[in-house]
């Protein structure tokens, strides 16, 4: 049987009732058409995961029992931080789903030269929103306690010159340098362009800022393919 897991907000603990609410109950009754007495994990992002079963379902709520508290080791020791040049629909989405499912920890998105993204304000808060819900979906399918900041949108220029990290990578096809030593106390950082890349200034600019230039490879990688090899190289090396 699949274990289904669930995003709430709310304060859970064992030996409580929790009730799920609008979207989450239309989801649980209506798409997953789950039953009463079905079992159902959920969690809130405090590191812990709850399991319990569904009590009650009406019309426009879904009740849950929950029996047990879980401490599941599913984030990664590597604290990471990934800058990520803004591109347009389904790539972004991507490279947010998959950095979540590969353990990243902050998300910020980044207004950069080659950025082809024009978005208002109003519209910005809609797309990190949308952006946030992404990796909170990824939290559900990969078995992540903690869900990911997808931050407000910065200019690049801004975001090198304040990111704090115990190392900064530039992951582009025309740097040189390799991965090596120990594990960062202070966490990673990592620079990734949109579709077309960064542009000379942006990458001097980086290096400027402290960051390490860093190839992953002698091809060229997607926006969305760059975050999920540069993660998955960095978690084998430092993470879990």
């Amino acid at each position: 049987m699949r274990r289904i897991r669930i995003y709430t907000a709310q304060a859970l603990a064992a030996g409580t009732q929790v009730e799920l609410q609008d979207d989450t109950a239309h989801y649980v009754s209506k798409v997953l058409r789950m039953r009463i007495g079905d079992p159902l994990c959920v969690f809130n992002g405090d590191g812990h995961e709850y399991e319990g079963y569904v009590e009650d379902i009406s019309k426009k709520t879904v009740l849950l029992t929950l029996e047990a508290e879980l401490s599941p080791h599913t984030e990664s020791q590597l604290h990471t931080i990934l800058g990520l040049g803004i591109s347009r629909g389904e790539r972004m989405d991507f490279a947010i789903q998959k950095s979540t499912e590969l353990g990243v920890s902050v998300i910020v998105p980044l207004f950069t030269e080659h950025c082809e993204v024009k978005l208002v304000a109003e519209r910005l808060d809609r797309r990190q929103e949308h952006w946030q819900q992404i990796a909170i979906s990824a939290c559900e399918q990969s078995g992540r306690v903690k869900i990911p900041e997808v931050a407000k949108p910065v200019s690049l220029s801004e975001w090198v010159k304040t990111v704090e990290a115990g190392k900064k990578f530039l992951f582009d096809l025309s740097q040189s340098e390799a991965l090596d030593g120990e594990r960062p106390e202070q966490g990673v950082a990592l620079l990734i362009g949109p579709e077309g890349g960064l542009s000379a200034s942006e990458q001097e600019l980086a290096l400027k800022a402290g960051f390490t230039g860093i190839a992953l490879g002698s091809r060229v990688l997607r926006t969305e393919t760059a975050p999920v090899a540069a993660l998955s190289v960095l978690q084998y090396l430092w993470g879990s």
